[in-house]
């Protein structure tokens, strides 16, 4: 007769190992897809072509990605403990709305110029 709590225990492992994987690809995945052509990367790469040190360049930009990730991360977690998933989830998709709004601004801005 199979042990149930072995089993049991093997599944919960496993379901664990699933959820770390998946946490961890969707995040690096979405976190690349985001970071490609942005303002970071524009910067890295004028920093790097405009110092002709592309190691410390990449070494000070990841440390700088690094450390608004560690920002983010852990303003997120004291956000999920303080207010209801539904309402962070709001309160998430009006700062995006609001930041492409600001941006767009920015941008009309720029290409056309009130003076």
């Amino acid at each position: 007769m199979p042990d149930h709590d072995a089993s049991s225990n093997a599944t919960a492992s496993n379901d664990k190992a699933g959820s770390f994987g998946a946490v961890f690809l969707t995040t690096f995945t979405t976190v690349f897809l985001a970071e490609l052509g942005d303002k970071t990367q524009l910067a890295a790469l004028l920093l790097s072509a405009e110092s002709g040190r592309p190691v410390l360049v990449f070494i000070g930009a990841s440390l700088a990605l690094i450390s608004s990730s560690l920002v983010g991360v852990v303003l997120g977690r004291w956000l999920s403990r303080v207010l209801p998933p539904q309402q962070l989830e709001r309160l998430a998709g009006i700062l995006m709305i609001a930041l492409g709004l600001w941006l767009g601004r920015q941008a009309a801005m720029s290409m056309f110029p009130l003076g």
